[in-house]
This record gives structure tokens, C-alpha cells and sequence, in this order.
């Protein structure tokens, strides 16, 4: 089987969005630059997941629902069949991976991995909306030198979504208050959605 080709770009797009470490709001002007085609390739993922010369665009999407006045957020456990090997045994409020060559047949790449993505992971039986609310670039750790999260927030009106991977362990809604007192439990880029988002 031929390895997984994963959408990269240069270091270098990253001023783009002022050299920052941890969480930056969302800017669309910079976000359509990164996306610039000109700026993009795939590269093998074996390659890329040990060379911070490159960047891995990962679309990362919590899920929110208000229940009886209160704000819930999707959670879940990385399980150890999961990709990222380093992330394993770790909650996450975040869904999402990597934007794979299969997904640039469509008009817009990005977009069609996030779904993609999503879809994989996930099912959501309730209406929402979405925003884009930010980025996420951790350079203070192997795993996150080498990847950029794009930050999509999902607000459903029910909490209707469960984990369609098996490797999604103990996925549902809990109540914010609870998953802001576990944030130690959390992997860093959650701890850095909950803190600035919340």
C-alpha cells in the first residue's frame, strides 16, 4: 500500500500569522494565504511528521452544545490505534487530521479533508453552525513543531455526536466546568482551546 501523501507548507508561510506559539484568533485574510496553492505540495507523512521545515495543515474541530442553560463540549480519549502515536491515552476536544492527496479532487482541498476527516470520525445528528475561531502552533513539543491546526467551532443545537472510530474512547458532551478542571488530562493543543476560547 502506497504511504499517505499529507498537504504540507514551508516554515516560512508561518509570519503570515506574526511568528506566535500557543493559540492566535482566527484572521481570514491569513488563512486564504496559507492556503495559496502556489505555497503548497503533498509529501510523504513519514517524512514530514519529523521535519519542522514543514508544516502540517490539520483541521481541528470542536463541538459545542448549550444543555439546559449550561455550555457542553464534545470530549473524547485517544485510543492507541489512532495516527499520532505520541498524542495516545490523551482527551481531546478536538477532531480531526491530516488533508491526504486523495482529498485535492475536489475544488477546495481543505475543505474536502476537514469534512473528510469529520466524517470519519465522528456523527453529528443535530443542525449547527460554524465558525473558524483560530489557529494552534505548539513549538515546544516534537508533535507540535511539525503540524499547524486550523480551529473550527461546531455549535449544535442538541448535543447529538458520537464517535464513529472506535478509537474515539469514552467520546460524548460533558459540561465545560468539568473539562476545565481536568485540563492537565487534556493534550496541549485542547488545553489551548479551552483556555483561550472559553
Amino acid at each position: 500500500m502506497a504511504e499517505e501523501q499529507v498537504l504540507v507548507i514551508p516554515e516560512g508561510r508561518l509570519s503570515l500569522l506574526g511568528n506566535f506559539s500557543g493559540f492566535r484568533p482566527f484572521c481570514a485574510e491569513a488563512f486564504a494565504a496559507l492556503l495559496d496553492p502556489q505555497y503548497m505540495e503533498f509529501r510523504p507523512r513519514s517524512t514530514v511528521e519529523e521535519d519542522p521545515t514543514f508544516k502540517q495543515l490539520i483541521p481541528y474541530v470542536m463541538l459545542q452544545a448549550d444543555v439546559d442553560g449550561s455550555t457542553h463540549v464534545f470530549q473524547y480519549q485517544r485510543g492507541k490505534g489512532q495516527g499520532e502515536k505520541r498524542l495516545h491515552s490523551l482527551r481531546s476536544v478536538g477532531v480531526g487530521g491530516h488533508i491526504s492527496k486523495e482529498d485535492a479532487s475536489g475544488e477546495d482541498l481543505y475543505r474536502s479533508g476537514m469534512l473528510r476527516e469529520l466524517g470519519e470520525e465522528i456523527t453529528i445528528g443535530s443542525a449547527y453552525t460554524e465558525d473558524l475561531v483560530g489557529f494552534i502552533y505548539d513549538d515546544t513539543s516534537p508533535v507540535g513543531r511539525v503540524h499547524l491546526g486550523v480551529v473550527h467551532r461546531l455549535k449544535l443545537e442538541t448535543p447529538d455526536a458520537g464517535g464513529r472510530e472506535s478509537e474515539l474512547v469514552d467520546s460524548g458532551f460533558r459540561p465545560l466546568t468539568d473539562v476545565k478542571a481536568k485540563l492537565d488530562e487534556l493534550e496541549t493543543w485542547s488545553q489551548l482551546c479551552i483556555t483561550h476560547l472559553f
